[in-house]
């Protein structure tokens, strides 16, 4: 999959959580990239995101959680 594609798709899934308060909406980014994203997916992700422009920071701040790196 395309860097850029990914990079959306987060972004997205951040858009979806941007009402709640920061807290939850980081949880949610989380907990739905760690149960609909396949693996691999989850790790271009991670390998891409310190250097990606256009990341939401809310993506940013849910890839820290160490669960997505499994």
């Amino acid at each position: 999959m395309q860097d850029d594609d990914l990079i959306r798709m987060a972004n997205q899934i951040a858009a979806f959580f941007a009402p709640y308060s920061e807290e939850e909406a980081v949880a949610g980014i989380t907990d739905h990239i760690a149960k609909f994203w396949e693996p691999r997916m989850r790790k271009q992700l991670l390998a891409i995101a310190a250097e990606a422009k256009g990341i939401d920071p809310l993506v940013a701040r849910a890839l820290k959680d160490p669960s997505l790196a499994a």
